[in-house]
């Protein structure tokens, strides 16, 4: 039986040596090592063997299966491989020509900004927090102070989620994060120093510095002697953090009802010198909505405002962006174009 084995092992490793395609590999594997091969036809007899001899025979055996086994397999790549060529060599494919440049990607000039705003306020102790998109009317007006009847509150400004069966009633597409600072501010507590950086939805009439889905930062700093002082000191390091002391503002009062006193503050158009497109012919774009945080919202959030007072802002991500590269029209940031996003590649 050993001398058959080796006999079988030549035999079988020239066989299938000599295969040409995969389905005649696969069948001189089948004929050698199959339920009905030969190989496991002739390890049947091994138990009419002296059992001397069955040990070194059942060795033989395995070394003779390893062996067609592995040329089972080197003969497969190669078959494989050579399928493959011909494939391509029909096709005019040479493997040998240089690809086509790789375009590399880069970070959206909204994260870019974010990113470097979000390293600011944690250098000066805030905490960046998140929040859902889809948000209770609760949180997007009541708590913040706005009025059942508010404008704000009506279709043509809010995108409301229609209700299904079961669902909670209320629901809408945020307008501004200011639901994070007081989802944080019910959960922490006072004092905070939080920002809530993210997306936000509106109702809006796309032109140049308006569309419906942009980003927004709020900030929102609750602590014990609180003022307007404070809020500048951070309008102006933010400011400077982005721009340097290049950039030429301007701060007005304004009305949110969220904050008393409140404030706009204001940028120097880039674009112009008389009036555009983008600043409306104001030479300014607005930039920042703050002020100081009203006692009624302090109150809903579980805080005591005869204890702590605190100051809070908003601001475009987008519209500093556009500030930053000088981009003519805010609809360019969602727009998915490749060549405009290839601008920004690192």
């Amino acid at each position: 039986m050993k001398d058959r084995l080796e006999e079988l092992r030549t035999e079988g490793l020239q066989a299938l040596g000599a295969a040409s395609s995969l389905s005649s590999l696969k069948a001189s594997e089948v004929q050698l090592l199959g339920k009905k091969g030969a190989l496991t036809t002739l390890l049947k007899g091994v138990g009419a063997l002296p059992p001397e001899e069955r040990p070194l025979i059942g060795q033989l055996a395995n070394q003779v299966k390893k062996a067609f086994a592995e040329k089972v397999a080197s003969v497969s790549t190669a078959l494989k491989e050579a399928q493959i060529a011909a494939e391509l060599d029909s096709a005019g494919f040479d493997s040998t020509l240089p690809s086509a440049p790789l375009t590399l990607g880069g970070a959206h000039p909204v994260q870019v900004i974010t990113r470097e705003l979000e390293d600011l306020f944690l250098s000066m102790g805030f905490r960046v927090a998140d929040g859902p998109e889809v948000e209770l009317e609760a949180n997007n007006f009541d708590a913040l102070n706005i009025p059942a009847d508010h404008p704000a509150r009506e279709s043509h400004d809010t995108i409301w989620v229609q209700e299904a069966a079961g669902e909670t009633p209320g629901l809408c597409m945020r307008t501004h994060t200011s639901p994070v600072q007081i989802r944080t501010l019910r959960e922490a507590g006072a004092p905070l120093r939080v920002i809530a950086p993210g997306r936000v939805f509106r109702q809006e009439t796309q032109d140049a510095t308006h569309d419906h889905t942009f980003h927004q930062m709020e900030g929102l700093v609750v602590d014990r002697g609180v003022g307007v002082p404070q809020m500048l000191h951070a309008m102006n390091a933010m400011i400077e953090g982005v721009f340097g002391k290049h950039l030429k503002t301007r701060i007005r009062p304004g009305y949110f009802p969220f904050v008393e006193p409140g404030f706009e503050l204001d940028a120097q158009c880039p674009f112009c010198e008389a009036g555009c497109s983008v600043c409306k012919g104001s030479r300014w774009i607005e930039l920042i909505g703050c002020g100081l945080v009203h006692p009624k919202v302090l109150k809903k959030s579980g805080v005591d405002p005869d204890i702590y007072s605190g100051f809070a802002f908003g601001v475009g991500l987008s519209r500093l962006a556009m500030l930053r590269y000088g981009i003519r029209d805010v609809r360019w940031m969602l727009g998915g174009s490749i060549s405009f996003l290839s601008q920004f590649s690192e």
